[in-house]
């Protein structure tokens, strides 16, 4: 059990997910986001903090031995807006961990930094980066920074390629990419008790049926998804019958009307 859980993003859809899920998975767990999160509750720490500013992160991390980082900019942007977030909030972060002693992180990457490769290729961690969108790129830089943080230094990443995580899938392309809460809490609870990890590329979706994305090498971590698609995919059909940017995995965000 971790003495003291670092949750940044707490108050997004994936935050909001788990300050109620994994409540009871640290002695401590301090949630962060740069909005108001109102009052903690009891077993909880509740900071509000901007992780472009670095010297607020240093004091954020300080104590915690493992983070779940979820914060950022979740979908496309300008360049301006993700610089801040994305880029330097998560150096700040790293930074931050590696001077305090952080043990592990476990880092909200996307399936956006393989969005451009075509509907119905599987895709392992040793697939190429294609990333669909300035966003995509984001998070490639967030992958590529905790690799040099892990070779270098020994801190550990599970980059966290998330899928669709919603209550339910909105549409045709979730029914391969949905993440049901459950299984996230689920997967992200197996991360916290791995006892030895290293540098690890995971893709985080249920046990659809036509999902794209293998996770065959990372077997002994033992998580298996409980949740599908499936129960939604006849409502989906019939209300949706022609998907934009259904010909890229990464959907909207691979389509030029999205782009920079």
């Amino acid at each position: 059990m971790t003495t003291r859980l670092l949750v940044t993003g707490a108050a997004g859809v994936l935050g909001r997910y788990a300050r109620e899920g994994l409540k009871d998975r640290g002695k401590v767990l301090r949630l962060s986001d740069v909005v108001d999160l109102g009052p903690p509750r009891e077993g909880e720490e509740v900071v509000q903090c901007d992780l472009a500013d670095g010297k607020a992160i240093e004091a954020l991390v300080c104590g915690c031995d493992t983070i779940l980082h979820l914060g950022a900019l979740a979908t496309e942007a300008s360049f301006d807006a993700l610089l801040q977030a994305n880029f330097l909030g998560t150096y700040n972060l790293y930074e931050a961990a590696r001077k305090a002693g952080v043990k592990r992180i476990i880092f909200a990457s996307s399936n956006h930094v393989t969005g451009f490769h075509p509907i119905g290729k599987e895709l392992d961690d040793k697939a190429e980066r294609r990333p669909d969108s300035l966003y995509g790129v984001s998070k490639c830089f967030g992958e590529d920074l905790s690799r040099l943080y892990f070779d270098k230094f020994g801190l550990e990443t599970v980059c966290l390629r998330i899928g669709s995580c919603f209550d339910e899938p909105r549409n045709r392309r979730m029914l391969s990419t949905w993440l049901s809460p459950r299984d996230f809490i689920s997967l992200v609870s197996k991360l916290l008790d791995v006892p030895v990890i290293g540098h690890l590329i995971l893709y985080g979706v249920s046990a659809n049926r036509d999902v794209w994305w293998s996770n065959a090498h990372a077997d002994f971590i033992g998580w298996q998804p409980q949740d599908s698609s499936e129960p939604y995919r006849k409502s989906i059909e019939l209300s949706e019958q022609d998907p934009a940017g259904w010909r890229f995995q990464g959907g909207r965000l691979a389509t030029v009307e999205t782009s920079a």
